[in-house]
């Protein structure tokens, strides 16, 4: 199999081409190398450093190609207005100029890295009125430590559950909607150009290679750093949000199942990748501290952002039954051994 991979020198498209070159498959790699992930470090051997935007330039690299792996993306919090731009510029043209150069080249299956951010909100439910969807969280409720979303019927807390592909989705930041965006376009290049797509959603991704104190960071690697400040990890909120943190390797091997699988495939399918197994941020944080090697009791703060997700957990049935995917690094052994695996260094900022 010929895949091209975007984003191929990335925290997750590496693995991704580490696993298709292990498994005999031919990649053609692909990254702009954007600074804000990369530093100013050059690219890896045997990387074309070009621009997804400009892909109608480069669609002699298609020639061939059997599947492409779309992994190039900005990412981060997206909580600035003035980030409205870079995220739409590099994401939802990058992807639409991508999709409109395969058709150009004949190359018509995609895998596309989507992420669990396109839901907003997790899954919430009553235990009188069932399944609920609580509006945002009340500033002044959270100040006074009320974290938990309660039913708009009847007032009382309710409980999360599992989200599963067909849930609503809801994007948060502008990060969030261009990811949705990206789906989006891959799904209407699907019906106009007969492609095939499997948009893979990705949950908390963490392990080694991972960049360190970046937009690309996720919170275990922000808990690291503080250790290795010799400060505790500090947990925002009271410490019980419900995530779910899937290895880095796992990611690939997902990307990988859903590359041999899309010649069997028609239209657009969403899946989750994740580890099935939901752990709170507290329970991150005293896992990544116990392995480090200095220790530190987390420091629950109470503190909050108004626009945070309280819980979102996925359910992985979807991948397990029609990709054969099941996860298997658990979260307390990958997020332990993950206080001291290899990180890449800090990248300069860029704005």
């Amino acid at each position: 199999m010929k895949v091209l991979v975007t984003g191929s020198a990335g925290f997750i498209g590496a693995e991704v081409c580490r696993q298709l070159e292990d498994a005999g498959d031919e990649v053609v790699r692909v990254d702009v190398m954007l600074p804000q992930a990369h530093g100013t470090g050059s690219a890896p051997t045997g990387t074309h450093q070009l621009d997804v935007r400009d892909a109608d330039t480069w669609t002699g690299l298609l020639a061939g190609v059997d599947v492409v792996c779309h992994q190039a993306a900005l990412v981060g919090a997206g909580v600035r207005v003035a980030d409205l731009p870079s995220y739409a510029a590099h994401n939802d043209l990058g992807t639409a100029a991508l999709l409109s150069a395969m058709h150009a080249a004949g190359v018509g299956r995609l895998v596309l890295a989507s992420s669990m951010v396109v839901y907003g909100e997790g899954r919430y439910v009553c235990r009188e009125h069932g399944d609920q969807l609580p509006g945002p969280r009340d500033s002044a409720e959270l100040e006074t430590g009320r974290f938990d979303h309660t039913c708009p019927v009847c007032g009382q807390p309710t409980t999360w559950g599992l989200v599963d592909e067909d849930a609503r989705l809801e994007p948060r930041s502008s990060y969030a909607a261009s990811k949705l965006a990206q789906e989006h376009y891959a799904a209407a290049w699907s019906r106009q150009a007969g492609g095939v797509v499997v948009a893979l959603r990705y949950h908390n991704v963490y392990g080694p290679g991972m960049p360190r104190d970046t937009p690309y960071s996720g919170v275990a690697a922000m808990f690291r750093s503080s250790l290795e400040r010799g400060q505790p990890p500090r947990v925002f909120e009271d410490g019980h949000q419900v995530r779910d943190f899937v290895h880095v390797a796992d990611v690939a091997r997902a990307n990988v199942l859903a590359l041999r699988s899309v010649a069997d495939r028609r239209g657009f399918r969403a899946f989750n990748v994740c580890s099935g197994q939901p752990i709170t941020i507290g329970e991150v944080a005293a896992l990544v501290s116990a392995g480090s090697v200095d220790p530190r009791e987390p420091l629950v703060t109470g503190e909050f952002r108004p626009g945070d997700v309280r819980h979102v957990v996925a359910s992985p049935r979807r991948a397990a039954d029609e990709l054969g995917f099941v996860a298997a690094v658990p979260p307390e052994e990958g997020l332990t051994a993950f206080a001291t695996a290899p990180l890449r260094a800090a990248a300069s900022p860029t704005r």
